[in-house]
């Protein structure tokens, strides 16, 4: 798969591009029906499946209070695209001035002359170019007078409710952890690198792979079953995110802590997939109690893991 910033790229025109338009934060089953509707028609073409999406998310730009924290990094955006069989990329940069081009302008230069679109596949709710003007019927005119046809791809539902960026960001923020990863046909994860902790987890007999907090989005506060991604290789693992109440302390921090593992992370990065939550975060009345805690939710999460062969189960 090819990644470029902008069509302006382009060293040649590309055979008959299929084309859809999006942030596509989360890459979520919604997302990925659409990447499988652009790969299926350039099939059907012999054509070039494009995604076009955007960095930064476009409301870090226009209305940064409002900005939610992503969900995936673009470099995690990147892998699952690509996962998906598309063949190139257009990660476009968001700025003020590309968000003040006027639908037809945009229909014009950035689909029909920027890229040669023949195809635009795009989702139920889609809207684009100034002030989000471009409706779905003002696109498929707009392609009508550029020589584009438009798809337009319904809504996926996982149990009765739409799947969206907003609902998977709700569940994880909640913890519902299971009916976010079914939202995404994948686990939820997060990358980090690890840092020096307190050694507090070693003083106790679990010593943890502190992770640098992150401006991504965060589960709910709990603890969690997990599998960690290092160097092509799955970890399983049991993870605290939260402030350890029980030690008085404030700030939050992402522990893992993987089960029968010695090797040296300082500095590494890793990439954690929470499987299943487990509970919330309890403050005990002692370290003794806090350890007893411990190792029922290891046991948990060990029989939890065993009984998910695949790294990347979805429960």
């Amino acid at each position: 798969m090819d990644v470029i910033r902008s069509p302006h790229e382009l060293s040649a025109p590309l055979p008959y591009p299929v084309v859809t338009i999006g942030n596509y934060d989360g890459v979520h089953l919604g997302h990925q029906e659409i990447f499988r509707r652009v790969r299926a028609r350039a099939d059907a073409t012999g054509g070039t499946a494009v995604v076009v999406t955007f960095d930064p998310h476009p409301l870090k730009v226009l209305a940064p209070e409002r900005c939610p924290p992503i969900m995936v990094t673009c470099e995690q955006k990147l892998r699952l695209i690509e996962a998906h069989g598309i063949d190139l990329v257009v990660c476009q940069r968001f700025t003020r001035e590309f968000a003040a081009q006027p639908p037809h302008r945009f229909a014009r230069d950035y689909l029909a002359r920027g890229l040669g679109a023949r195809w635009v596949v795009v989702g139920y709710d889609y809207s684009f170019g100034r002030g989000r003007e471009g409706t779905i019927d003002s696109l498929r005119e707009l392609g009508l007078e550029h020589g584009f046809e438009l798809e337009v791809v319904p809504p996926v539902e996982v149990e009765g409710e739409i799947v969206s960026s907003t609902r998977v960001r709700q569940l994880i923020t909640a913890g519902r952890l299971t009916e976010a990863n079914r939202c995404l046909g994948r686990p939820y994860s997060i990358a980090g690198e690890v840092i020096h902790g307190d050694r507090r987890g070693r003083t106790l007999g679990f010593p943890t792979a502190n992770i640098r907090s992150t401006d991504g989005l965060l589960p709910a506060r709990g603890v969690y079953a997990i599998r960690v991604a290092w160097r092509g290789r799955f970890f399983d693992g049991v993870l605290n995110l939260g402030v350890n109440p029980t030690f008085g302390a404030r700030e939050v921090t992402i522990e893992p802590h993987l089960f029968d593992f010695h090797e040296d992370l300082y500095g590494q990065t890793i990439e954690v997939y929470f499987i299943k939550r487990l509970r919330d975060e309890i403050r005990f009345p002692s370290a003794e109690a806090l350890v007893a805690q411990i190792e029922r939710d290891v046991a948990e999460a060990r029989a939890v893991l065993a009984a998910c062969p695949d790294p990347l189960t979805v429960l």
